[in-house]
Formats: C-alpha cells, sequence, structure tokens
C-alpha cells in the first residue's frame, strides 16, 4: 500500500469512527492494541499496562475529531499512548529533570567494572532489569532503543534537551548491563 493510499485508508477509517458506524473503532483497536500495550508494559510495568491501555483507546475515541491524517493513525495513535505513559508516570510523582537522582553515583562507581554482558539476554531477563530503571530513564530507553526515535524527538516530547534525552539513555544502558550482570552471575553456566 502506497503511502498515499494508507493516508486516505487512515482517514475514511477515522471517519467512520467518528460517524459510530459498528465495528470501525473494533478495526482500530485490533490493529494498534498489541503495540500500544507493549509500549505501556515497558514504560509504566505490567502492573499498570492494562488500564492504561484503556484509558489510551478511551481517549483516542474522544479524541479522534483532532486526527487529521498528517501522519498515520498508527502514528498518531502511538505519540498519543507515549503521552498518556508520561502523564501517568508525572503522576507518580517523577519529575524529569530528576530522572537521574540515584543512578549518578552507583552508575560512576559501578561504570568500570560493567563491560560487556556474555551470554543471550532473554525478554524475561530484559523486563525484570528495566525495573531497576528510574521511570525517567527507562522511558527514554523504551523510546529510543525499543521504538527507535531520535533523540530531538524525544526531548520534544519530554520537555528536556537532546543532551539530557542521551545522557540518560546512557545510564539507562549502564543501569541495564549491571542489573542483567547481576542476572547473568546468579545462573548456572553452561557447559
Amino acid at each position: 500500500m502506497t503511502d498515499a493510499s494508507r493516508a486516505h485508508a487512515d482517514l475514511e477509517l477515522a471517519e467512520r469512527c467518528r460517524a459510530q458506524v459498528p465495528g470501525a473503532f473494533d478495526e482500530v483497536y485490533r490493529a494498534n492494541a498489541p503495540r500500544l500495550f507493549g509500549l505501556a508494559c515497558r514504560m509504566v510495568g505490567r502492573l499498570d499496562a492494562e488500564d492504561l491501555l484503556q484509558e489510551i483507546f478511551l481517549t483516542a475515541h474522544r479524541k479522534l475529531g483532532l486526527y487529521k491524517g498528517e501522519s498515520a493513525l498508527a502514528t498518531w495513535l502511538f505519540r498519543l499512548a507515549t503521552n498518556l505513559c508520561l502523564d501517568h508516570l508525572r503522576s507518580r510523582g517523577v519529575r524529569f529533570s530528576q530522572m537521574s537522582e540515584h543512578l549518578d553515583g552507583d552508575i560512576e562507581a559501578n561504570a568500570a567494572g560493567t563491560g560487556a554482558i556474555l551470554g543471550v539476554v532473554d525478554r524475561l531477563d530484559l523486563e525484570r532489569a528495566m525495573v531497576t530503571l528510574t521511570a525517567g530513564c527507562r522511558a527514554i530507553f523504551v523510546l529510543h532503543d525499543v521504538e527507535g526515535l531520535e533523540h530531538k524527538e524525544i526531548a520534544k516530547m519530554l520537555g528536556i534537551s537532546d543532551g539530557t534525552s542521551k545522557s540518560q539513555l546512557h545510564k539507562a544502558r549502564l543501569r541495564l548491563r549491571e542489573a542483567l550482570a547481576g542476572q547473568q552471575s546468579g545462573r548456572p553456566r553452561p557447559r
């Protein structure tokens, strides 16, 4: 499907949703829920992700009139979901200006011993390790390394500088290496 035909199809689907055509919003949900649930799980944790997914789609339903087709519908929903995840994190008292709170000292002290992690990291190990990150570092890690956004886009979304985004990503990666190395050292070594 070409970009023009995709844009037309997205606008047509959004219009059917606004007109409350039966099944139209279900189509939007089925096409986008898995990716948005994954985003929410990685940003706020699995515990809050299910409730947040409902909030994402309720908000999308209410705001669908604002969708103008300037980007793909999936991209519009992704941005909406990211903003709701960030709002959720902020409502828990997380301030992005204090993202690195306790990490600065820990990482500088352990950076020399971190090194490369041997072995394969499975998804469960990564999810466990991500829990060790502050909410802000986790958000930047997910947005950059998992979802592929550029630092400029992340900075704009979070209201921070490009440099802060890069610094927090670096800290997140170091913390993850540290956490994963700890998980790896606790496992029996393959023979």
